[in-house]
């Protein structure tokens, strides 16, 4: 099968890659025209997924869909955007048609559930690896962004912490676990839910904001930096779900929680003043923190005392010593 049977068979005939809304023109030209409103801006983020460092292999090639785009698209909602298309590289060693299937099947859940359509891309030969580019639209001067945070600001998550890092000993089959326990925590890593409308909601409110990708105290040292603040995170108001704690008890649950990645959610800093509002809506936003003169991300136990670990989070490429 070459390239462009590929493409045809597996990709452009996906309900996720017709024409819609922001998308003059999709697959088949040399370029895809995406149609911005007037007083809006164009948001743009990449991401790449290569086997044996994001994923194991080999992985069920449906789930691997849905996790490859929907990583993409949670930078989107760190921005307060809306989606509006993806383009798709892919890089297989080989064509096989089971597992194209599958994969293009769990793409198009995903796309479809985050309302993104795919525009583009590219296939070639070579080790499997997945990049993919997303575009949103957000209002001019209203993208959330690292740089904005203030001292007095709440630090603040969308959701719970350390689910997709309690997971990985599932998703290597080095244990096992019943059902209740197992199912929620390879939902998260697998098909983690991009918070898109929280982070609309944000939009004006929030001071700063990110997806969390490498846990929760590397990606907050971000927006420390960007703003030029501190963060003090607070060790006993970290949000854990039930199935973490029955899964790795409590201990080791917090350190998944503040050390490991792939959590997929919101983590912002706020006004005090615009908290009730969005708690009333029903927005599932947690208080873990404060934003403080100074630098850095402090981890402090319940008696106030500094309890940072070394390892913050994943890093790519860690310096050694």
């Amino acid at each position: 099968m070459g390239e462009f049977e590929l493409i045809r068979n597996y990709f452009a005939a996906a309900p996720c890659a017709q024409a819609g809304d922001g998308v003059a023109l999709g697959i088949g030209d040399d370029c895809a025209l995406l149609a911005v409103p007037a007083g809006e801006q164009l948001a743009i983020s990449t991401d790449t997924l290569v086997t044996g460092v994001h994923f194991a292999d080999p992985c069920d090639p449906f789930l691997l869909g849905q996790r490859s785009l929907a990583v993409a698209v949670s930078d989107l909602a760190a921005m307060g955007a809306t989606p509006v298309a993806f383009t798709l590289a892919l890089t297989l060693p080989a064509v096989t048609a089971d597992w194209l299937d599958a994969y293009a099947r769990g793409l198009n859940q995903m796309a479809q559930g985050c309302g993104v359509r795919l525009v583009g891309g590219d296939t070639t030969r070579g080790p499997l690896s997945l990049t993919m580019t997303v575009f949103g639209r957000v209002p001019a001067g209203q993208a959330l962004t690292r740089s904005g945070a203030q001292v007095g600001d709440l630090l603040c998550v969308g959701g719970d912490l350390g689910n997709a890092a309690g997971a990985l000993p599932l998703v290597l089959g080095q244990r096992t676990a019943p059902a209740a326990i197992a199912e929620p925590l390879l939902a998260h890593y697998w098909s983690p839910q991009p918070q898109l409308a929280l982070g609309q909601a944000l939009r004006g409110k929030a001071s700063a904001a990110l997806d969390i990708s490498d846990g929760l105290l590397a990606d907050c040292g971000h927006i420390a930096k960007a703003s030029a603040v501190g963060l003090l995170v607070e060790h006993q108001k970290l949000p854990l779900s039930a199935a973490l704690l029955a899964f790795l008890g409590e201990n080791a649950a917090r350190v998944a929680a503040v050390s490991g990645g792939d959590d997929y959610v919101l983590a912002f800093t706020l006004p005090p003043a615009h908290l009730p509002a969005l708690l009333a809506e029903g927005w599932p936003i947690h208080v873990v923190g404060r934003v403080v003169a100074g630098q850095g991300v402090t981890l402090l136990d319940a008696n106030g005392q500094d309890i940072t670990p070394n390892i913050r989070g994943y890093q790519h490429f860690q310096e050694t010593p």
